[in-house]
């Protein structure tokens, strides 16, 4: 995450990145530009094809998650849009985790309405469930583990062995946990996104995405998603990103660390109906976790007595722990998801997947864990007056 795929001799011995802070690259002659432009040639051209720093990134990001390529975009929702339309045509169908986050539900209704791509949310718990709700037009396995934002875990290798067994691709979302606890392409996924905006950049101060995947079909990706729609990922924020991924390790270690700690206050607390993480030895997915996951994540939801009401009196009284959407920053965030990431989401469906109005979710930061409960503690005090 540090050293790797960075010639310093190729750039001056800076110890840094460099910033290509360009929209387009000069060529030698015409016939340069001719063969760059036909593909017989490699090279930079344009930076919405391709640029050092943009390719710094991809190559850390493919190297991280044991993946042959990957491709870059201007947010979490470049990415999974830009692979699912990749792999989807119209009258195609989806499979996709129960609970996904709110975009992706929008972009998955926006496609069946626009484009007859139809979709079922499901919670993937087994097989036979699975096969229930497979089709003929049934192409793509779209997963979230942990799932955004109840925190339940999808057991990858079994699904990973269904789409196998059934022909089809499978997709992972891999943005709360980062290549750091969990790397899905080593069990078989053919797939990875991120929202890099989270873990990867760490500092609350860009808007990215990356997809990984086979090396052809990235670069088909490259070529038409990315190229041709344009979520293309600047220089500058690829540059913050490449900064962030050299303490990767350290803050996941930090933001593990920080969220077992406040797990062991929250569960205790008599303001606290129910706690979802997936660190917790009682759950019911604790083994998935332990499987598949290096560490438990820095995430937690859990629902409080009181309701909606009670959730954004909570939120109202906190001053360390900041409300605001998003996760995975230096800062703890916390949200309301029924009326903030996943608001879009009819309110059936919400409850379907388990988001009530009483569920909160925290990304738990990397400020002292004493500090982080000494907040959560007093506002849960003051919300109940």
């Amino acid at each position: 995450m540090i050293h790797s795929h960075f010639n310093r001799k190729q750039h001056e011995g800076s110890l840094s990145h460099p910033l290509y802070q360009t929209s387009t690259f000069v060529f030698d002659s015409a016939e340069q530009g001719e063969a760059r432009f036909a593909g017989d040639e490699s090279g930079y051209m344009y930076s919405r094809l391709g640029n050092p720093t943009v390719n710094e990134l991809e190559t850390k990001m493919a190297d991280l998650e044991d993946g042959e390529a990957a491709v870059a975009f201007g947010s979490g929702m470049g990415a999974v849009t830009g692979v699912l339309m990749h792999l989807l045509n119209s009258s195609d169908h989806v499979l996709v985790t129960e609970g996904v986050y709110g975009c992706t539900y929008g972009f998955l209704e926006l496609f069946q309405d626009k484009y007859g791509i139809q979709y079922d949310l499901i919670a993937m718990d087994n097989e036979a469930q699975l096969k229930k709700y497979l089709r003929p037009e049934t192409k793509v396995l779209y997963v979230e583990t942990p799932i955004n934002p109840t925190m339940k875990l999808v057991d990858l290798t079994m699904v990973i062995e269904f789409a196998k067994e059934n022909g089809l691709k499978v997709v992972v979302d891999n943005t709360f946990s980062s290549p750091y606890l969990q790397k899905p392409i080593t069990l078989g996924a053919d797939f990875v996104v991120h929202s890099a905006t989270k873990y990867i950049g760490g500092h609350g101060d860009v808007i990215a995405g990356v997809a990984i995947g086979p090396e052809e079909e990235m670069r088909t990706i490259r070529m038409t998603s990315l190229k041709d729609v344009g979520a293309v990922l600047g220089a500058f924020d690829a540059w913050l990103l490449l900064r962030g991924l050299k303490t990767l390790a350290v803050r996941m270690d930090r933001h593990c660390d920080n969220a077992e700690l406040i797990f062991n206050q929250l569960k205790d607390s008599r303001f606290i109906e129910d706690i979802i993480y997936p660190g917790d030895e009682n759950y019911k997915q604790y083994d998935i976790a332990r499987n598949q996951m290096k560490k438990p994540g820095g995430m937690i939801s859990f629902e409080i007595k009181g309701g909606k009401t009670a959730a954004q009196r909570f939120l109202n009284e906190l001053k360390l722990c900041k409300v605001a959407v998003s996760l995975g920053d230096t800062e703890t965030l916390i949200q309301h998801p029924a009326s903030m990431t996943h608001a879009v989401v009819p309110a059936e469906n919400r409850m379907k997947m388990g988001i009530r109005d009483s569920l909160l979710r925290i990304s738990v930061g990397l400020e002292h864990h004493e500090d982080i409960w000494a907040d959560i503690h007093q506002a849960l005090e003051k919300s109940a007056e």
